[in-house]
């Protein structure tokens, strides 16, 4: 197994430039997400990192080897594609040592290395059957077996399982996560949807523009986003962002309101008295019915109520208009139009500068 060390790297495409010089050190063993929206770069750090695009700028270490110019093949590394790439016309037992037997590892080995992997996978069943016998999860297995009889280094997913439903996406979750604990290895796993990135992940990596915005825990970037970017990424449903005006500045504390928000304190420095700033407020934080002295409150007319059994998703209007979202933990009824009120606690709410103006 190996750790990962990327110093200033680059990528760029003429004069377009995608990957703005990102620093990552990822340890041995680290399962690692990379996240962010469509076109932040994940996709194509992650291939630099594969050796599949040249790298502009910057140094690229895997263990302690530099490798910017090191062949794919021999970096130590086995990519896992959203496309399962098997071969039809071979069965899974095949098509999983079928690179093992390209270079000339002998059969027994051979033999071994593919059993054993698929006992992991627990696919036992499964080694004589073709490819267009099984379902989409059984043929991403395959494909992961594919990689594991390699031994690489390191394992790199490419958004492995967006070709799946949303129930097999949740089992495939968790066999990714058994398979890191049985294997110990190091990982590194590309993805827009931040629920995969939350659950799997040891640390996460958000990208935005070719730029690492936030490094850190799920739990860490759930509670701590240093912007306003990756707290409206982190979360589902994502924080609710409100613009607010700065009423007074005591020490390394704030007073701000709006129509929509009565007066609260909120820790934050570098802001001024009368300057416009956004005010996060996760749903989860919101708790219907008034608030105490020393809690926020925000009011509005509601506009949809999404009932789920175990939780009621709320979205409300303010008389500014802003849309607010607050998730209740059971299930209640509220009728369209209703006048409402939600309180939170101010140290859960997080300031940002309105780059609105």
């Amino acid at each position: 197994m190996a750790g990962l060390r990327l110093v200033g790297l680059r990528k760029s495409f003429g004069n377009v430039n995608i990957i703005k010089g990102v620093d990552i050190d990822i340890k041995d063993g680290e399962f690692v997400v990379f996240v962010g929206p469509s076109g932040c770069g994940k996709s194509t750090l992650l291939r630099m990192i594969a050796g599949l695009e040249e790298i502009s700028g910057g140094e690229l270490y895997i263990g302690d080897r530099l490798c910017n110019d090191v062949e794919p093949r021999d970096r130590g590394i086995a990519m896992v594609f959203q496309s399962y790439a098997l071969y039809p016309h071979m069965t899974v037992y095949e098509n999983m040592g079928f690179g093992l037997s390209l270079s000339k590892t002998p059969k027994p080995e051979l033999d071994r290395r593919v059993r054993e992997a698929a006992r992991i996978l627990k696919m036992e069943h499964l080694l004589d059957r073709k490819p267009s016998q099984l379902s989409g999860g059984q043929r991403q297995r395959v494909a992961i077996g594919r990689a594991i009889v390699r031994k690489p280094g390191v394992f790199l997913f490419d958004e492995p399982l967006s070709n799946l439903d949303a129930a097999l996406r949740v089992d495939m979750r968790m066999e990714l996560a058994k398979l890191h604990r049985e294997l110990g290895a190091t990982m590194i796993y590309v993805t827009h949807d931040q629920v995969e990135a939350m659950t799997l992940a040891d640390k996460i990596v958000v990208l935005e523009g070719g730029v690492v915005q936030q490094i850190g825990s799920p739990i860490a970037l759930y509670k701590n986003p240093v912007n306003q970017f990756v707290a409206g990424f982190i979360g589902s449903p994502k924080m609710n962002f409100l613009t607010t005006r700065v009423l007074g500045v005591s020490g390394d504390a704030i007073t701000v309101g709006s129509d929509a928000i009565s007066p609260i304190t909120v820790r934050s420095r570098g802001f001024s008295v009368g300057q416009n700033v956004v005010l996060g407020v996760r749903p989860q934080y919101l708790a219907r019915g008034t608030a105490r002295a020393d809690e926020g409150r925000v009011t509005g007319t509601v506009s949809l109520v999404e009932r789920l059994g175990t939780e009621t998703i709320v979205s409300f209007e303010t008389p500014s208009s802003e849309r607010v979202v607050a998730v209740v933990p059971r299930d209640i009824e509220i009728p369209y139009g209703d006048a409402v009120e939600f309180s939170f606690d101010p140290a859960l709410a997080h300031v940002y500068p309105d780059t609105k103006g």
